[in-house]
């Protein structure tokens, strides 16, 4: 159904915090900056040039080079290929037990001076004022939201309210911890990014919840944690209907049911079609089948 059935599209959000007039685009596709290394910079500008518009990173040198991104950034506006004001720019705090020796703040300062650090870090890697989300990197535990939770997302919000970021984020939590941090009356986040496998259904349980809630959800992860399903006699027959790719099929059935799919390929041709992705027409049918592939 494509075009004239599962729609695409861009969310808008706003917040008392932003000016009414400057609502926050959200594109429908990210492209994914991490376990590039040296070759960041190349592949942000690469990726822009190919006609993404959503750069999502993160402080947290163990995994991203987000000074690269950066450099990546200064390129393509020298080039006239972007202007910030065309981008949506996502990074992240991550907790110390997340980072390697590179840290972003300092380890002795308080979890809300540490949010604040690692902010003002990002800001001057990425060239820019403002971020337009801002995601937590994941909870300081597995088991549940924990106060450093709640230390680290009022600190979060502070950002936010001071016009450092647009939009707030949680990453790789389960249901659990996000029903007690509601139920704490915390602000729900805008977005929500998790790692999605099939064979867990999807993220079925944390994706309803964020329906309900008109959170967006952000899925990573969606080839390389799902080969099983890339490979899957079901998805074979559509790309071939389609004369597209299963990676192709992969990302528009994340669309139809309402992700907000992250891509961090390093090939220029595979940038494109998996933009491309977002033009294929899937049925009901097609959507229903990919679903039942899940464990």
């Amino acid at each position: 159904m494509g075009r004239e059935g599962y729609e695409t599209r861009a969310f808008s959000w706003q917040n008392d915090a932003m000016p009414a007039t400057e609502p926050a685009r959200v594109p429908d596709f990210l492209y994914g900056t991490a376990w590039k290394e040296d070759r960041t910079t190349a592949l942000t500008e690469l990726a822009l040039r190919a006609g993404f518009r959503g750069i999502d990173t993160a402080n947290q040198r163990r995994h991203y080079f987000e000074a690269g991104v950066g450099q990546g950034l200064a390129a393509a506006y020298r080039a006239g290929i972007v202007t910030r004001a065309d981008l949506f720019l996502q990074t992240k705090f991550t907790y110390e037990g997340g980072q390697d020796h590179r840290l972003p703040y300092d380890p002795a300062a308080d979890l809300s001076t540490q949010v604040a650090q690692s902010m003002a870090s990002s800001l001057e890697h990425l060239g820019t004022d403002h971020v337009d989300s801002y995601v937590l990197h994941g909870p300081a535990s597995g088991y549940g939201w924990t106060e450093h939770d709640a230390e680290a997302w009022a600190a979060m919000i502070k950002e936010r309210d001071g016009g450092r970021t647009r939009l707030l984020g949680v990453s790789n939590v389960s249901l659990r911890h996000l029903h007690q941090m509601v139920a704490t009356g915390a602000e729900a986040p805008a977005f929500v990014q998790n790692r999605c496998f099939a064979r867990l259904g999807w993220d079925r349980d944390v994706r309803a919840f964020c329906r309900e809630r008109k959170i967006v959800y952000q899925g990573f992860s969606l080839l390389t944690a799902n080969l099983e399903v890339l490979q899957s006699r079901r998805v074979a027959e559509i790309a071939a209907r389609l004369h597209a790719t299963p990676p192709q099929v992969v990302f528009r059935f994340a669309l139809a049911v309402g992700m907000l799919p992250l891509t961090g390929t390093s090939d220029a041709a595979h940038m494109k079609q998996d933009l491309a992705s977002r033009d294929l027409s899937l049925s009901a049918d097609d959507v229903s089948a990919i679903e039942r592939l899940a464990g």
